[in-house]
Parts: C-alpha cells; sequence; structure tokens
C-alpha cells in the first residue's frame, strides 16, 4: 500500500511544471472575444496560446483547437516564435491523451524550431518539459540528458533559477534510476545555487529541500528528511505559496506513515486537502483523499477507505489529464480491493473490472495485470475458477510483457554504457602502451650516445647522468600511467562481466516464466526439472567464482577486510557489497542478482542493520570507503 502512496507523489513530483501551465487564471470571456476580433498577427498567436492553458486541464478539445490555431496562424505569418511554442503545446495536449509517440514528435519540432532561432528562453522550456516528459515515460538517460541540456542553456541565460530548476530535475532522473549518490550531490548542488540568487529566491531554495527529503525518504533515512520538510513548509507559510504548502503537507504525512505516527500522518493529510480544496486544486484534493483511503485501508477501516477513495473517484473522474486517468485507474482497483478485503467478492470484480477496462483503453500494461490477479483471486474466492484462470493467464501475460519491456531496457542501457566505456579504456590503454615504447627506444639511443662520449669529462658525465635520471623519471611516471590505465580496464572488464550476468539471468527469468506453461499444459514432472536446471544455474558460484576473481583484481583484499570488520555479513550480502563498491544503481544490482527491487531495499535493511550503520550514515559511502 505504501507503495502506492510514493507512486501517486512521485507523478505529481515530477509534474509540477506541466500542470502549472493550467494554473493562470484570466478572464475566458474576454480572451475569447478577443480571439474573435484579432487580426491574424503576433497578438492573435499568443491570444490562442493563453486560451490553450486556459482550457487544457478542464475541456482538452477546446485547447486542442487553440493550439491548431496557435500553430496554423504562426505559420501564416511567419512568426518562427510562435510556431515552436505551438508545437510545445501540441506536445503537451498528446501527452495528456495520452499518445506518447505524438508528443515525443511535437516536442523534438518545438526544440528544433527554436533552436533555429536562437530562442534560449523558450528554448529552455522545450527541452525540460521534454526532460520531464521523458522521464514519466521511463527513458532515464534520455530525460537526464535533456536536464542537462536545460541546465547549459541556463547558464548561457545566466539564469540562476531555470540552473536550480534544471541541476534539481537532473538530481530527480538519478533518483528514478535509484542512483541515490549522484541524486543527493545533484540535489545540493542545486541548494548551493539557489543560496547565490540575487535577489534571493526562497521559494528555489525550499524547493530543493523537498528534493533532499525526497532522496532521504527513498533510502529510509526518514529521520534526516523531517528536518528539510518542516524547513521548507516554514517557507512556504511566509511566502504564502499554498500550493507547495499542500505539496510538503502530503509528503510529510508519507513520512509519519512510515516510522508508524498515523495520526499525525492524518493531520498532514487532511491540512494539505483543506489548502487543496482552497485553492481549488482538484488534483491534488484527488491524491489525499486517496492517500487517506490507503492510510485507513492499511488500518482496516474499510468503510472510511471507501469514503474517501469514492468521493477521490468523483473528482478524477471529472478531468482529462493522464495523472486523472492513471490515478482514477488505481482508485478503482483500490475500491475493489477494499471489497475483497470485505469479503463482498462481486462488488470487487465490478470495480477490478472498470480497472481492467480502462488500463485496456490507455495501453497501460504495468496497472492492467494488477486488475487482472485481483480478479482472479475474487472470482476464485466465489467458486468461479474458469474466470480466475482467465484472468491469471492475462495477468501472467501482462507480468511477461512488463518483465520484457523493463529488463531489455536495463540491459541495454548497461550495455551501451559499459561497451562505449569498454573502448575508449582500451583506446586510452593502447596510447599509453605506445607512448611508454616510444620513451624506452628514445632513452636506449641516449644511453648509447652516453657511453660512446661519457669518458669526457666527469662534469659532462654528471650532467649526463642527471638527464638520464630525468629521463628514468620520465619513464616510471609514463610506466605507472600505464598501470593506472590497466587498472581502469581492469574495471571495465569487471564491469563488463557483471552485465554477462544480468543477461544470463535476464535468459534464465524468461525461460521460468515460459515454463510455466508446462505447468498449466499438465506437464508437471518437466516443469519442475526444468526449474530445478534453471535455479541451480541462476545459482551456481562457477560464474561468481569468476567474478569475484576479476573483482579481487581491481579492489585487492575487499573481501578479507569486509570478513575482519563485518564477521556477521554472509556471501550473498559481500555480493551485494561488492556490487555497491562498483557504484551500480540498485536497479542495475537487482538485474544482475536476480531480485526485485523490493529485495534490494530489504537486503540494504539488513546490511545496514548488521553493520550497524545509523539513518544519517550512508550505506553507499560506507561500502565505498573500505
Amino acid at each position: 500500500m505504501k507503495t502506492k502512496i510514493l507512486t501517486l507523489f512521485v507523478f505529481f513530483f515530477l509534474c509540477i511544471s506541466f500542470c502549472s501551465w493550467g494554473q493562470e487564471k484570466r478572464e475566458v470571456d474576454s480572451l475569447l472575444k478577443a480571439f474573435e476580433t484579432l487580426p491574424e498577427r503576433i497578438e492573435k498567436v499568443e491570444t490562442s496560446e493563453r486560451l490553450f492553458r486556459a482550457f487544457i486541464q478542464k475541456e482538452q478539445k477546446k485547447a486542442f483547437y487553440y493550439a491548431e490555431q496557435q500553430l496554423e496562424i504562426a505559420k501564416k505569418i511567419d512568426y518562427t516564435t510562435g510556431e515552436g511554442i505551438a508545437y510545445k503545446s501540441m506536445a503537451y495536449y498528446y501527452r495528456l491523451a495520452p499518445n506518447a509517440d505524438s508528443a515525443r514528435v511535437y516536442f523534438k519540432k518545438s526544440i528544433k524550431t527554436l533552436e533555429k532561432i536562437g530562442d534560449a528562453e523558450n528554448l529552455w522550456d522545450a527541452v525540460y518539459q521534454r526532460s520531464i516528459f521523458e522521464n514519466l515515460e521511463g527513458n532515464y538517460t534520455i530525460a537526464y540528458e535533456l536536464a542537462h541540456y536545460s541546465s547549459e542553456i541556463a547558464m548561457d541565460l545566466k539564469d540562476g533559477e531555470k540552473l536550480t530548476e534544471s541541476v534539481k530535475y537532473k538530481a530527480v532522473t538519478h533518483l528514478d534510476k535509484g542512483n541515490f549518490k549522484a541524486a543527493t550531490e545533484l540535489a545540493i548542488l542545486a541548494a548551493k545555487i539557489a543560496d547565490t540568487l540575487n535577489p534571493p529566491n526562497p521559494l528555489k531554495k525550499a524547493g530543493t529541500m523537498v528534493c533532499l527529503a525526497r532522496i532521504d525518504i527513498v533510502q529510509g533515512n526518514y529521520e534526516a528528511a523531517l528536518k528539510p520538510l518542516q524547513d521548507a513548509l516554514v517557507i512556504f507559510i511566509e511566502e504564502k505559496d499554498e500550493r507547495w504548502q499542500a505539496t510538503t503537507l502530503m509528503e510529510m504525512g508519507n513520512l509519519n506513515w512510515y516510522i508508524e505516527e498515523y495520526d499525525t500522518a492524518f493531520i498532514n493529510y487532511k491540512q494539505s486537502l483543506k489548502i487543496s480544496k482552497k485553492i481549488g486544486n482538484k488534483e491534488f484534493v484527488a491524491m489525499n483523499l486517496s492517500n487517506i483511503g490507503l492510510l485507513n485501508q492499511s488500518l482496516g477501516n474499510y468503510n472510511l477507505a471507501l469514503e474517501a477513495y469514492f468521493e477521490a473517484l468523483e473528482l478524477e473522474q471529472q478531468g482529462g489529464a493522464i495523472s486523472n486517468i492513471n490515478n482514477n485507474i488505481i482508485g478503482l482497483n483500490n475500491i475493489a480491493t477494499v471489497y475483497a478485503s470485505k469479503k463482498e467478492y462481486q462488488n470487487a470484480i465490478t470495480y477490478f473490472s472498470k480497472a481492467i477496462k480502462k488500463s485496456d483503453s490507455i495501453k497501460s500494461v504495468d496497472i492492467i495485470r494488477d486488475g487482472y490477479y485481483g480478479r482472479s483471486r475474487a472470482y476464485e474466492n466465489i467458486g468461479d475458477f474458469k474466470n480466475a484462470l482467465a484472468d491469471q493467464r492475462s495477468y501472467q501475460l501482462a507480468t511477461d510483457s512488463v518483465f520484457n519491456t523493463t529488463k531489455s531496457r536495463q540491459i541495454e542501457e548497461l550495455k551501451t554504457k559499459y561497451e562505449s566505456e569498454k573502448k575508449e579504456q582500451q583506446l586510452a590503454l593502447q596510447d599509453k602502451e605506445i607512448t611508454v615504447l616510444e620513451q624506452e627506444a628514445k632513452i636506449s639511443n641516449q644511453q648509447k650516445i652516453l657511453l660512446g662520449g661519457g669518458l669526457a669529462l666527469s662534469i659532462l658525465t654528471l650532467g649526463f647522468g642527471y638527464y638520464g635520471f630525468r629521463q628514468r623519471t620520465k619513464k616510471n611516471k609514463l610506466e605507472k600511467e600505464k598501470v593506472e590505465a590497466d587498472l581502469e580496464f581492469k574495471k571495465k572488464e569487471l564491469t563488463t562481466h557483471a552485465l554477462h550476468l544480468a543477461k544470463k539471468n535476464e535468459v534464465l527469468e524468461n525461460v521460468k516464466i515460459k515454463a510455466k506453461d508446462l505447468k498449466l499444459q499438465g506437464d508437471a514432472k518437466g516443469y519442475q526439472e526444468l526449474i530445478k536446471t534453471i535455479n541451480f544455474d541462476q545459482q551456481d558460484d562457477k560464474n561468481w567464482e569468476s567474478f569475484t576473481q576479476y573483482f579481487e583484481q581491481v579492489h585487492t583484499d575487499f573481501a578479507a577486510n569486509v570478513q575482519k570488520r563485518y564477521p556477521d555479513v554472509t556471501k550473498n550480502e559481500l555480493r551485494f557489497m561488492a556490487l555497491l563498491k562498483m557504484n551500480m544503481s540498485s536497479k542495475e544490482i537487482a538485474t544482475i542478482l536476480n531480485i526485485s527491487p523490493d529485495g534490494i531495499k530489504k537486503a540494504r535493511q539488513r546490511l545496514r542493520k548488521k553493520m550497524s550503520l545509523t539513518p544519517d550514515i550512508s550505506l553507499e559511502n560506507t561500502v565505498l570507503a573500505i
């Protein structure tokens, strides 16, 4: 249940900039009148954009019409800046449709158009917004590159506020990838930039504090996260920023839930709900109601949970944004789950069916499987085994699809990253070898000259001796650089070997999933033998022995030092620490060890306990220091 709260907030956190488009309060009637009377000039393009913003959160079709008008008029009057902004409007519309492919096409058009004319101000926004979009789509590498590009644009503009936002979002992309160390460093950098703003902008500073708190919460450092949230809330209250007040209170409610302070969690959620209603932000209202429902559900207060869920559902059905659609589906699944907990299975089936239908309409495979799984259990409880089996198979197909997509993306990202680094290191190593050979040949020739003419005068001999000493020093330096380059090359070999382990585990896991079909077809003996073989191969220590040999060449005595300092650490935990020592992310480690993200979280918690680490001490930094 807590995972669902986290998902709701992270999605909101990433969407703040997008959603702000629809927050400007304008007199729509006067805008409509102006649009009808204005000639086709720049003013009409700008009015079209303002109308797009006014309608996008409530009436998407009207918003789309004005985005089309914005683009058509801008092209007709050769207003390139308006054309670039219109493409961005179209991209945002398709993001909410949802139609990711079309959104991406229009984002690219917007960026290309604005780059062409050098409109840095609007280009920054287009690049930044596409970075958020790609991150929401799970394309973390592209999202980071775009966030970095936006930071370069901000630096060229000498705009500290834009730079703060760009660097902060680079931190968010690392956070979503599980690279906590990089996320923390970038969030701290964003905070430092915010400190230098002139005139000062407390809101930017407070925003980075919330980001840092979010990183601590994801890592389980709950105590460390509390003070930044409290300090940020004080700033938002002083600055009268009610939107961020609601956001921070919502996050504080999540934190209270994690540390089991349920009464305080309710207080913070309800305060956030009150502010959200005051500012008329229906999405925030729905999110708070969903969180209140989830908390009541986890405590067994089913009727109170249903009351909150139904109120949230009613609000979500009024909107058309993608966040509303996703949250709407999650809400339907939550209602169905509560009915199942109350053993009202027919009601559960009704709401699971609604969630499945909506999930299918937006092709959301990762959400639809929750519906199939829940409905199959409900069918099973009423004795409808035929439908239960059909839903179980649909759930398995959806799981296969999500698994294959996720694993393939992770493997490809690892492969691209490490193969490129390996090639670069090979070239560097070759350059060092060539330089050393050339230097040796040069020294050899010089030594021959010294032998031929070195009997002349002792002063010259001493002079040449000094020169030879300097040359040997140069040679030693080059050889040292060669050793260092060789060590770096071994590091890449080690990482490549880890990649092979990940690829092997991916293939075996796919085979294991397919093997379940044998069981469903009645070949139980064949199924058991195949699973036994795969499990043996996945746990085969020979692969890890090879990995250990590579690892010890790079990180000498690491295992011995760990055993000396922490004798209770198991062999599997030592492997986990070795991968942390390589500075791999949680997702990369999960792929290599063939365990789930929850398994990684539990492994971290067990290891922290054995190492007696307090919440304010980083596990990664401790392992890197060994």
